[in-house]
């Protein structure tokens, strides 16, 4: 029985087929003038509801109205009235049967279908209202038993045949499970079998397609990079991201129950931590929920979130560092639980050679903390990084053994250098937490100190009020000899550092002009040689190699001079001020003059014997003793 027309009108929905409605079923506002045998052919419960209905007969008002005669009015006023009212004819008419289906499954959008379809009209499934229309004749019971090919097994079917062999539509039909239809799918095992189609998919599914954003690697070339730049619009992981928290986490278990791998998981977790927590990224700002969460909820997304991170190493370890570092700030933001702050903590550790060192300037959010960053949360980082090498770093045979432990350690030293110059400008810093950072890596952690040597000085500007003692402490942290030649330089002249360092700077800068001067003795008689051999002309090569020992000598030679001088310029100047603050002491007649001097021999530390390092022979020759200075108290 085809219509001729549907139509709706307002809040009311009209099926005209040449005859008169006989039926009024109302689905929430909406109300369906329809007929009662197409309904009764295919729904067993619609069917026994209008068996049950009788007919209502009710006077339809006329269109007079009650009217309050006065007695002021005329006769003849009173007398067309009447006439009018004995002229108008009284009408009655039976009203339609009404029949309301309160919380309908899918609301009159999906009743609107399921009338059609007993109408013989053909309808369209879609993944997205598959489950509601499932649902919705379960309700009706349009099942096969009361007529055949009937809406239920329809919907069944085509759930089986096309949504569930699809992931995209898995997810669509997952996500309309959600709302007041929830109940009902889950007594039908609807969305467990979306669930279940999900997991059983993903690990098919493409990678790139699934983070939607670049994995970029050191290395990759120009039209390579932008390539993976571009994002997918189509992606299924904003479906997955597009779900409520209880049902993602049905996800997410059922996923790793069928060993879906680590980055298909994590990938999704990002993705979906991004979209539900506001203000996690910096670069996703703009992609903020419109409804913002309470803090109470964000807290339970956030724990839900660590709580089903994979232990594993994943392979887009640059990307998850930096979301894992965002996670970290988060947490502390919303005092997130110890447990999931430790969890976060040790997955950084596993990666911490991904890290940047915007990653870990991590503001202190306590106020029980006085440095600007929350240092104590990057040396337990630090530590379980050198904890995971120390365990299974050198018996890794996928990564080379000892080689990948080094890069590791390498890229780690380069990292916490940087991280210790950003921290050093800290006026609340102390000594002892500087050095202790510093001194947590090995010695194969660092190449050469200059990236220390920065962090120092820096350190040591930033506090121009500590004590000598401290000063010791902190430079004491380095290793001079692995400072290049060029911060060798820089040292030599540096008048924040103590003189015992600048000492040992300037030793260590003329050893490596010795050993530079030497490697250019061995190359140039090497070179010598090759050419003798090329020539075949053996006194050449005996005259070359005297003419480079006696360069090299030479060099050797204004090399001990440099250095020399270097040495009796810094005594002459102790000898200098030792004399100025004789000059004061004999000077001074009264007590504070006397006191005034001693102070500034405090100050100066003037205790050390002057030296005279002679070329010719290796002896150190004492000046004559002086009289010891009487100084006040």
């Amino acid at each position: 029985m085809a219509p001729e027309k549907i139509s709706s009108k307002g809040q009311a929905w009209f099926c005209t087929t040449g005859l008169p409605s006989d039926i009024v079923i109302e689905v929430g506002e909406m109300s369906f003038h329809l007929h009662k045998f197409p309904l009764m052919s295919r729904s067993k419960k619609l069917n026994l509801l209008i068996l049950d209905q009788k007919p209502l007969t009710k006077r339809k008002p006329s269109n007079s109205k009650n009217e309050i005669e006065e007695e002021d009015d005329d006769e003849d006023e009173e007398e067309e009235e009447r006439d009018e009212l004995e002229e108008e004819e009284e009408i009655q008419e039976v009203e339609l049967p009404r029949i309301s289906l309160p919380n309908f499954p899918g609301g009159p959008e999906i009743f609107e279908i399921a009338a059609k379809f007993c109408y013989g009209v053909k309808i369209d499934m879609t993944p997205s209202n598959s489950i509601p229309l499932h649902c919705a004749s379960d309700y009706l019971e349009m099942t096969e038993e009361f007529s055949a090919e009937n809406l239920l097994s329809r919907t069944d079917r085509f759930l089986s045949q096309s949504v569930f062999r699809n992931l995209k539509d898995s997810l669509k039909a997952l996500k309309s499970c959600e709302g007041e239809i929830l109940s009902i799918a889950e007594q039908l095992g609807l969305v467990q079998r979306c669930i279940d189609a999900i997991a059983s998919r993903a690990n098919s599914s493409d990678l790139s397609s699934l983070f939607g954003w670049p994995i970029t690697e050191k290395g990759s070339t120009t039209s390579s990079l932008r390539r993976k730049t571009v994002i997918r619009s189509d992606t299924w992981v904003d479906e997955l991201a597009g779900l409520s928290l209880p049902i993602y986490t049905r996800v997410i278990l059922a996923m790793k129950s069928k060993n879906v791998t680590p980055d298909l998981i994590e990938g999704s977790l990002i993705s979906y931590a991004k979209r539900t927590i506001p203000g996690l990224s910096r670069s996703t700002r703009h992609n903020a929920p419109v409804l913002v969460p309470s803090e109470d909820e964000q807290r339970e997304l956030l724990q839900t979130v660590i709580s089903n991170l994979p232990k594993e190493k994943t392979s887009a370890g640059l990307n998850t560092a930096k979301f894992l570092f965002g996670l970290l700030r988060t947490v502390s933001i919303l005092h997130a639980s110890e447990s999931s702050r430790n969890s976060l903590e040790k997955k950084i550790a596993s990666q911490l050679e991904h890290a940047t060192l915007d990653d870990l300037l991590i503001p202190s959010y306590s106020c029980l903390v006085e440095t600007l960053y929350d240092v104590d949360c990057v040396e337990r980082i630090l530590r379980g990084f050198l904890e995971g090498l120390e365990r299974n770093g050198e018996g890794n045979e996928e990564q080379n053994g000892e080689d990948w432990v080094t890069r590791r350690l390498v890229l780690v030293g380069k990292l916490i250098d940087g991280y210790l110059a950003e921290i050093a400008t800290d006026s609340n810093l102390r000594p002892e937490r500087f050095c202790d950072l510093a001194l947590m890596l090995p010695d194969q952690a660092r190449i050469v100190d200059d990236g220390l040597y920065r962090a120092i000085d820096i350190y040591l500007k930033a506090h121009p009020g500590i004590t000598e003692e401290d000063k010791e402490r902190v430079t004491s942290v380095m290793d001079y000899q692995k400072l290049t030649l060029e911060a060798c330089t820089h040292a030599a002249q540096n008048e924040r550092l103590p003189l015992r360092a600048v000492v040992q700077v300037l030793f260590f800068e003329q050893l490596q002009l010795r050993r530079a001067i030497t490697r250019t003795i061995f190359a140039t008689e090497e070179q010598a040689e090759s050419e003798a051999e090329a020539t075949g002309e053996q006194t050449r090569e005996v005259g070359t190699s005297w003419r480079a020992a006696v360069r090299g000598n030479q060099l050797l030679r204004l090399d001990m001079d440099s250095m020399r001088s270097r040495v009796q310029e810094l005594e002459k100047e102790c000898t200098t001020m030792r004399k100025a603050i004789e000059r004061i002491d004999k000077r001074g007649e009264e007590e504070g003059d006397a006191k005034k001097g001693s102070m500034v021999a405090k100050r100066f530390g003037c205790k050390f014997r002057t030296q005279v390092c002679d070329s010719q022979q290796r002896t150190v020759v004492a000046p004559p003793r002086r009289p010891r200075i009487e100084q006040s108290p």
